[in-house]
């Protein structure tokens, strides 16, 4: 059993994965930076649990599959509140080619809307974030089959989506 590394390095590796998964999986950008402090909240109050049956981050995955599901069923019963002046906003030397990414990130994070919370996550983990196949269907619960199948109709029904949405919007593992 390998000792856990203490909670400031672990919030230092996994933040931006967190940060982007919770994203993929229907926190909208607006919530996610508390629901990123919710997700660690939970992986410090419980890393003492932690068994090394899987890796940390497939382990700290399964809080953000818990955090995003949890937030996508209370979606209905948010109110948004606009505040009464906006900030200027600043240029960037590379602010064009930032605007083309974040357009393709918007356009795939539509077409993971369309998709069922099943066929979504099993996409995520294995497309985007990299998981082998066998630590998705772990997290998810379904047998490897499953799992193979959710992702087969993920890609199809993404690849639908965005079939008609503008050059360079195809979805690429690991972006």
């Amino acid at each position: 059993m390998s000792e856990l590394p203490d909670f400031r390095r672990i919030f230092d590796e996994h933040a931006a994965f967190v940060w982007r998964s919770l994203r993929y999986l229907g926190v909208a950008e607006r919530d996610v930076e508390d629901h990123v402090q919710e997700v660690f909240v939970a992986v410090h109050r419980r890393l003492g649990e932690f068994e090394w049956r899987s890796s940390l981050r497939t382990w700290i995955y399964a809080f953000c599959l818990r955090v995003a599901s949890d937030y996508r069923r209370r979606a209905h019963v948010r109110r948004e509140r606009f505040p009464s002046e906006f900030p200027e906003p600043q240029l960037n030397p590379n602010q064009e080619r930032q605007v083309e990414q974040r357009e393709m990130r918007d356009r795939l994070i539509v077409a993971l809307e369309q998709l069922d919370d099943a066929k979504r996550e099993v996409f995520v983990l294995y497309e985007i974030e990299e998981l082998e196949m066998k630590d998705v269907v772990a997290l998810v619960g379904c047998p490897l089959q499953t799992g193979y199948s959710r992702l087969r109709a993920a890609r199809k029904l993404l690849e639908e989506s965005l079939h008609s949405a503008p050059q360079g919007a195809e979805v690429v593992r690991g972006s």
